[in-house]
């Protein structure tokens, strides 16, 4: 480790169970369970590195060896390596799982000058060691870590990446290689709630900017405007300035002819703008509120079960909220 620079986090290694967990050892007991469980996955995380190695294979062994009918395993479990070319993230190659413990050639045949690279870490599955192998006659480094402040994400299964085909394709990971910033990924398959516990870890770190996107597992309408203020209030008892952005519903194809999921989405989106609006009426500052495109606005091509995104609908969404968090001054 004292090879690498590990990226995505804000806890500190001391603090952790594992290097590639994302929540602290002391919230075992503070979280719910399947928070906890969740937060094991190396979603977000990636290491970074410089070497004038000729080749560079990858070694990882993951926690649970998971599946899933709907995601490929090279996005479950397994790694993908980023190149700097010329201050622009550029992909090589994807390391292909082989169960609990994998092994890669990820590229070879280059020349020897000093090279940066990334490895994006899985998405859906716990990483427990990653090795990186290199010419034993070459050199390998830290990479400097980034000054600029980082954007934490609070959300769901699509926050944390389901269904990319491999990690790099997640939203969070695609933003961190477009702005060139760390940003640090809390998503929870299936308990984005909205939760104290994980408020109050973000509001510890000094964030450029928080995006919530916890409404799809929000349940119902009475849960939005029980717990969005709180949330932010949390946050902002620790964090005073930084901004926060509230997404809207994803809209989901099946909406176009279900009609009761068409009025649920909307009733989950009204209570969060009524929450978000009463927050702006008691004088909140650095408040947002961003809608997601429209089912009539969207072409319904981007997911892979009409909820969840492929690399498809996570490339679309990461360049609109780029373009929505831009317009609204908040990436300068």
């Amino acid at each position: 480790k004292d090879h690498f620079l590990i990226e995505g986090t804000i806890v500190p290694v001391s603090e952790k169970e594992s290097p590639y967990d994302r929540l602290p050892l002391s919230y075992k007991d503070i979280v719910r369970k399947p928070v906890w469980d969740l937060s094991k996955s190396s979603a977000g995380l990636s290491i970074r590195f410089v070497t004038n190695s000729p080749f560079i294979k990858v070694k990882w062994e993951v926690l649970n060896n998971f599946s899933m009918n709907h995601m490929p395993d090279t996005g479950i479990k397994g790694v993908d390596l980023y190149y700097k070319n010329n201050d622009e993230w550029q992909y090589i190659n994807t390391g292909r799982p082989q169960g609990f413990k994998s092994q890669y050639k990820l590229i070879e045949n280059m020349s020897n000058e000093m090279k940066e690279f990334k490895i994006f870490l899985p998405l859906y599955d716990g990483t427990k060691k990653i090795e990186i192998g290199i010419d034993s006659s070459s050199l390998i480094e830290k990479a400097k870590k980034s000054k600029k402040q980082p954007i934490v994400f609070y959300g769901t299964s699509i926050t944390q990446g389901g269904c990319a085909s491999r990690p790099g394709m997640a939203h969070t990971n695609i933003i961190s290689r477009k702005l060139d910033l760390e940003v640090v990924n809390f998503g929870f398959s299936g308990n984005g709630r909205m939760e104290q516990p994980i408020a109050k870890l973000i509001s510890n770190i000094d964030a450029k900017l928080y995006v919530i996107e916890c409404l799809p597992n929000m349940i119902s309408p009475e849960n939005i405007n029980k717990r969005t203020i709180p949330l932010v209030n949390t946050i902002r008892n620790n964090n005073p300035f930084a901004p926060i952005v509230l997404i809207d519903l994803f809209k989901t194809p099946i909406s176009i002819l279900n009609n009761k999921s068409r009025t649920d989405s909307k009733a989950m989106d009204d209570a969060l703008k009524s929450e978000f609006e009463k927050m702006i009426d008691l004088g909140y500052k650095n408040l947002y509120y961003i809608e997601t495109p429209k089912i009539i606005d969207s072409d319904n091509e981007g997911t892979v079960d009409a909820i969840h995104f492929t690399d498809l609908g996570f490339l679309r969404y990461a360049d609109f909220l780029i373009d929505s968090l831009s317009k609204l001054d908040l990436l300068d």
